[in-house]
């Protein structure tokens, strides 16, 4: 099994959906701003919890 898992592309693609929501008028700027701290914290966790134990090499 392989651990392929990308916090920043998760990052990225789940602001990509913000945004588009955003653009689209379905979210206000104050809801926006919530969304984007939340999804910020989330990345900021995740990024806390990946102990680097399933790095390959030496390094």
């Amino acid at each position: 099994m392989t651990y392929n898992f990308d916090p920043d592309k998760w990052y990225d693609d789940e602001l990509f959906i913000i945004d588009t929501k955003f653009k689209q008028g379905t979210m206000d700027p104050k809801a926006y701003d919530r969304a984007v701290a939340e999804l910020d914290r989330q990345l900021a966790d995740m990024w806390r919890r990946l102990d680097g134990t399933y790095q390959v090499g030496k390094d």
